[in-house]
């Protein structure tokens, strides 16, 4: 069954291009160019993977970003002329899977969609995991994490970066490693977006933490820990 992809984008030559490339390489492909009327078909009927501009009319990307993380966990690649990376970090933080600069190759485009809907099946198909704290359990089939049974409220790359973390638990990576291996499809996120995701990770493991204790280890100039022996 081919994955069905909604590009949200409201340049008509740029959308009909990436529309078409898709459609070509075997995907089924809904096109929506204003803002309101998109999050309405996200929500309504979330296709298997989204395409969103930020710069649009009615609603920005951002926006709907916002709202659509409320409700559907299914990817969501950025398309901007936004090249300033704080726009970038905004949108991660709020739930992007991945972020394309424009002006930007149709190819890559496919590419990039390819990359996150193979990673999306690829999770689906694991199967849930305990770490050996025993109190924060990963479900990898869908993307949720949970400590003492509350809801982390993880977002994709929150859940990414906490499951390279909890598989080695006590293990020191450094940021160049968490890129590599909890962003390894992704061209877009550096080092800094690192610090922005463990900040908000571990802000979110010490609030369902029992005794507000930090879940995660930082070692001066080496990189980041999930360290069991300071967890419960």
């Amino acid at each position: 069954m081919s994955h069905r992809i909604l590009v949200i984008e409201d340049e008509p030559d740029i959308a009909a291009i990436v529309v078409d490339y898709l459609r070509h390489a075997g995907y089924t492909v809904e096109h929506q160019a204003e803002g309101r009327a998109a999050l309405a078909s996200m929500l309504t009927q979330p296709p298997d993977l989204t395409l969103l501009d930020i710069m649009l009319p009615g609603m920005d990307g951002l926006e709907i970003l916002r709202q659509a993380r409320r409700h559907t966990e299914h990817p969501i690649i950025m398309l901007t002329a936004r090249v300033e990376e704080v726009d970038r970090l905004i949108g991660l933080e709020l739930g992007a899977d991945d972020y394309i600069c424009k002006p930007f190759s149709p190819r890559e485009v496919v590419a990039r969609a390819k990359a996150v809907l193979r990673r999306t099946a690829a999770a689906h198909e694991a199967p849930a995991t305990t770490t050996a704290a025993a109190a924060l359990m990963l479900d990898e089939s869908h993307w949720q994490a949970t400590l003492h049974g509350t809801p982390l409220g993880l977002t994709r790359r929150e859940f990414r970066l906490l499951q390279v973390l909890a598989h080695q638990q006590g293990r020191i990576f450094s940021r160049a490693q968490l890129l590599d291996q909890a962003y390894e499809d992704t061209l877009d996120v550096n080092e800094r977006a690192i610090d922005s995701h463990i900040k908000n990770l571990r802000k979110k493991l010490k609030a369902a933490s029992a005794d507000g204790r930090d879940w995660i280890r930082s070692v001066y100039g080496v990189g980041f820990a999930l360290d069991p022996m300071t967890a419960d």
